[in-house]
């Protein structure tokens, strides 16, 4: 195996397969661990803004009577 500028040697078929399944299983867990648990959050902070930016009862009440 001849040697790259910088003493590095060159990657050969199979290191260069078991790179890119790893690359493959990274991907994988990408958009079954992360992307749920992101719209998780995203949705948790929406009902919180939700909730607390909606209006009461009570303010409805003192709204209508006046």
């Amino acid at each position: 195996m001849r040697k790259l500028r910088g003493g590095q040697t060159r990657e050969t078929r199979k290191q260069k397969q078991e790179r890119r399944e790893e690359n493959q299983k990274i991907q994988q867990q990408l958009k079954t661990i992360v992307l749920p648990i992101c719209g998780v959050v995203f949705l948790c902070i929406v009902a919180y803004v939700f909730l607390k930016t909606r209006p009461r009862f009570e303010e409805l009440d003192c709204v209508q009577e006046h």
